[in-house]
């Protein structure tokens, strides 16, 4: 089974090596990588260039936006299974494909996404939280759940069947998406117990400024899946949040 990774980035000198070579550390042999570049200014294609022998695919051109330049990677890519890693994120081990791949094949599902750990953006040792997730039930994201999508891997032929990703929406087309695949047309999925990416603290959708923005566009993502939702979803969206906080504030017992 051959499994892309596409990482989209623009001027991301900063951390851009680090979520290169967590791929190309997997121990798993067969991935398609493609990195798709917005036109960066800065020292990131010099970075990626540094692998070019090992990554398959590398497109440098303008863009309209990070939903755009994913869905110009995931078309490109051939694998049966593909994923997207943001250019300042990285895999937690060199095992992560492997697991998901194991899983993939052992389920038969068509969706396999896991846990994920919020770190510090200059200290990746320190974890912030870990956003522990659940298996997928119809109803999940009305009350409030969903999956992290950089632990989100999807046969390819999900997407050619129902699309990519949305880019109506500037800040929350990876919410649409997931919805579409799973709480619509209810893609059949696995859950992996396991915190799959580390994934720095900041971000375009974790600013105060884009609060806002994005949970209209989450709203109008159900609107436009004709998925009705109550007038306590807000509400209902912040509970799964406080529950992760909750529980990562508790002191782990000492084995």
């Amino acid at each position: 089974m051959k499994v892309s990774i596409v990482t989209v980035c623009y001027n991301s000198e900063k951390y851009i090596r680090y979520a290169i070579e967590s791929v190309l550390s997997q121990d798993y042999p067969n991935i398609e990588y493609i990195i798709i570049d917005g036109g960066s200014k800065d020292n990131t294609l010099a970075i990626i260039n540094e692998y070019a022998d090992r990554i398959s695919v590398i497109v440098s051109e303008p863009d309209k936006g990070i939903y755009d330049a994913m869905n110009k990677g995931l078309k490109l890519a051939t694998g049966e299974v593909v994923a997207a890693l943001n250019s300042d994120d990285m895999y937690s081990n060199n095992q992560i494909i492997s697991m998901v791949v194991n899983l993939f094949e052992t389920t038969g599902c068509n969706i396999v996404y896991g846990d994920l750990q919020f770190v510090k953006a200059d200290d990746i040792s320190k974890i912030v939280r870990t956003w522990v997730t659940k298996p997928f039930v119809p109803g999940s994201f009305k009350r409030g759940w969903h999956p992290p999508h950089p632990t989100f891997f999807v046969r390819n032929a999900v997407y050619k069947q129902y699309g990519y990703f949305n880019i109506r929406y500037t800040l929350a087309a990876d919410f649409e998406l997931m919805l579409r695949f799973l709480e619509k047309y209810q893609v059949s999925s696995s859950y992996l117990n396991y915190p799959m990416v580390l994934m720095r603290t900041g971000g375009a959708s974790g600013v105060a400024s884009s609060f806002i923005k994005r949970n209209t566009e989450v709203i109008q993502s159900f609107k436009i899946n004709e998925l009705k939702i109550s007038i306590l979803y807000p509400f209902f969206r912040f509970l799964p949040k406080l529950f992760n906080i909750i529980r990562n504030k508790i002191p782990k017992k000492k084995q």
